[in-house]
């Protein structure tokens, strides 16, 4: 079956040359836009383009408000800020992730705290999230701690891995009864909707990335986006040097960050949004025909879950354990076919070995199996 698949995608692409797994696709007005930029002088964070990029993001998503940030880790950092994780706080997450999601909770000084994920959604567990809030938390003057480090916790970062949105409204809910905020990692789901909403604007506060691999493309970049007026005022504020407004002094009201995107990195996004449409069309049917190809095979091509539009950001398989994950990813490489398996579970890593872990059994399990198969924009 390797070798079928290798035919197959070299097929798909029309190609027997190098064939990554996700690259950058330019189809409208990015150098034209660019070239303005230039010829206008605005290349840093002032400019037209930021604030249209920002304008067209909130009204593809459905919020009232995106802040434009240099990159998806720094958005789900001040995200976290902004909701109120401080230094030695646990934020619950998923150990099935890419660093960044744990690396932006440490940005704040905090912890991450790992609960399982569903096999279906590769997303954060309702189930096992409410498991262990009632098991594993008490409450101390309203405040959730957890009983086995004596921490506070104070927020719930789930993850949409590869587009695919997880049951984000069980997450919330059950959110809502312990008071803890909800920060949607959506940075691989532009494009994705469950249950008509986009992802990461069910929570209080929802991040995007353009990364260089991502469906869609600011060379780097990233958003967040809320329906609050307070948190994003404060987003913008302290991710431009937390600089109150003044006609010439400098005056600075708190800690910030020199985190807002450029002018010239926007001025590439107005022109992928023009064209999201087509891009998400296409990723589409490339998903399309790979779910057709592996039907009734050994290997199963990862769908969209139930009540899910998903982006297919990157297209996902699962193998029959890890020696057959292992023999895939070999003979495809070789064979000038990008692939990868998926990250190497977080609590695995030392820098994060502080870190409170839940029963993480599906997420080994989905370790084991899963890799990427070439999802890039097909000419």
């Amino acid at each position: 079956m390797t070798h079928k698949t290798i035919k197959y995608i070299k097929e798909i692409y029309g190609t027997n040359n190098f064939i990554p797994l996700h690259a950058p696709v330019f189809l409208g007005n990015e150098k034209k836009y660019l070239n303005e930029c230039i010829d206008s002088t605005f290349v840093s964070y002032v400019g037209k383009y930021v604030a249209k990029f920002e304008e067209m993001t909130a009204n593809y998503t459905g919020v009232k408000y995106a802040v434009a940030m240099v990159n998806g880790t720094a958005a789900l950092q001040i995200a976290l800020k902004i909701v109120g994780v401080s230094a030695n706080d646990e934020v619950i997450t998923q150990s099935l992730t890419f660093v960044a999601t744990c690396n932006a909770i440490k940005h704040n000084g905090a912890i991450p705290t790992f609960v399982d994920v569903d096999k279906e959604t590769l997303g954060m567990s309702p189930e096992k999230l409410n498991s262990f809030l009632k098991n594993q938390i008490k409450f101390v003057d309203g405040i959730c701690v957890n009983k086995a480090t004596s921490r506070r916790i104070t927020a719930i970062a789930p993850v949409h891995i590869f587009g695919h949105p997880n049951r984000i409204d069980e997450i919330v809910e059950i959110a809502q009864k312990y008071n803890l905020k909800v920060v949607e990692d959506s940075a691989e789901s532009l494009g994705s909707f469950y249950k008509g909403k986009h992802t990461g604007t069910f929570g209080d506060v929802g991040i995007l990335s353009y990364n260089g691999n991502k469906a869609l493309t600011t060379g780097g970049g990233g958003m967040l986006i809320t329906n609050s007026k307070e948190f994003a005022e404060h987003a913008k504020h302290i991710t431009t040097t937390a600089k109150a407004p003044h006609k010439y002094e400098y005056i600075h009201d708190e800690i910030g960050f020199n985190y807002r995107l450029t002018n010239v990195n926007a001025a590439i996004g107005v022109a992928q949004m023009e064209n999201i449409e087509q891009i998400l069309e296409n990723k589409r049917a490339t998903a399309k025909l790979y779910k057709e190809f592996f039907t009734n095979s050994e290997i199963e091509f990862i769908d969209e879950p139930k009540h899910s539009k998903s982006n297919f950001w990157l297209n996902a398989i699962i193998l029959k354990d890890r020696k057959e994950r292992d023999l895939f990813l070999d003979a495809t490489n070789k064979a000038n076919v990008m692939t990868r398996p998926i990250w190497k579970l977080m609590n695995k890593l030392d820098i994060f070995s502080d870190s409170y872990s839940d029963d993480l059994s599906n997420s080994e399990w989905l370790e084991d199996r899963v890799v990427n198969i070439p999802s890039s924009y097909r000419i």
